[in-house]
């Protein structure tokens, strides 16, 4: 599984979060770096993933809308 960027920036959008908004919540020092997660530049960790989730209001158990499938259909059984 991986990460579904344009979920992510469609959630915060949703929110009325701007990136730079977002890097002031997650406590960094500029927009750019999230805005590096955000397009893919930099992988984003779990503890990242889970502190941007819960400021998009998501709980840990929501984590999941975040992600999606990269194993092919036939190889899924």
């Amino acid at each position: 599984m991986t990460i579904d960027l344009r979920r992510l920036k469609a959630e915060r959008i949703a929110k009325g979060l701007s990136q730079e908004e977002m890097a002031e919540l997650l406590g960094w020092k500029s927009r750019a770096t999230y805005s590096k997660r955000e397009t893919g530049r930099v992988n984003i960790g779990a503890d990242e993933l889970a502190r941007i989730a819960d400021i998009l209001g998501y709980s840990s158990n929501q984590l999941g809308i975040f992600f999606t499938v990269s194993v092919p259909e036939r190889e899924r059984s």
